[in-house]
């Protein structure tokens, strides 16, 4: 046998344009990937978008000072306890306070943070609290348009208050007002 070239083989070969073995297309598999990860990048964006437009469209006890910080009186004792527990800011000094026609007096408080919560309490301070019950701690108090303090409770219903009355929206579209009266 002859020496053989460098780079040649010993046996035969076969030749370069022989097909036979199928290549497979990378084009369906390619495009129906792109399609996938497209689809799935869309919908994470339109998730996140969501959940951002949720967190500004809520007001919340975490975002910045509603109004500037107040010098007052501090809130009752109640309202200090449950204002810890909801994780406000040191002391709460009462921004509002009302009494209804019905009883009820309402505290609005301020935290060192700025942020704002609302406290009713049937009776006023000297009577019975108990929360959920005949009092009711809310947090993330926000002020509308019109001046008044508002609050919105687990259940859906809002509670607005102004120094003129005490507006309660239930979450069945029932609306109940209360007038405020002088001490």
């Amino acid at each position: 046998m002859d020496r053989l070239e460098p780079g040649c083989h010993p046996e035969p070969v076969a030749p370069l344009d022989d097909h036979s073995q199928q290549r497979r297309p990378l084009f369906f598999p390619v495009v129906i990937a792109t399609v996938l990860l497209t689809i799935i990048g869309m919908i994470g964006g339109y998730l996140l978008g969501e959940e951002r437009n949720r967190k500004s469209a809520t007001p919340s006890s975490s975002s910045a000072p509603a109004l500037d910080l107040v010098d007052g009186p501090p809130c009752p004792e109640q309202t200090q306890k449950a204002g810890a527990i909801q994780g406000a800011s040191g002391e709460l000094i009462q921004v509002l306070r009302v009494r209804t026609a019905r009883k009820t007096v309402v505290w609005i408080c301020q935290d060192r943070a700025g942020a704002l919560y609302y406290h009713a309490n049937k009776g006023g301070t000297d009577a019975e609290w108990v929360e959920n019950k005949t009092a009711l701690f809310l947090a993330g108090v926000w002020r509308d348009s019109n001046g008044a303090y508002v609050a919105t409770a687990v259940d859906g219903a809002v509670f607005a208050v102004d120094r003129e009355r005490l507006r309660i929206t239930h979450a069945d579209g029932r609306e109940e007002t209360q007038k405020v009266v002088g001490e």
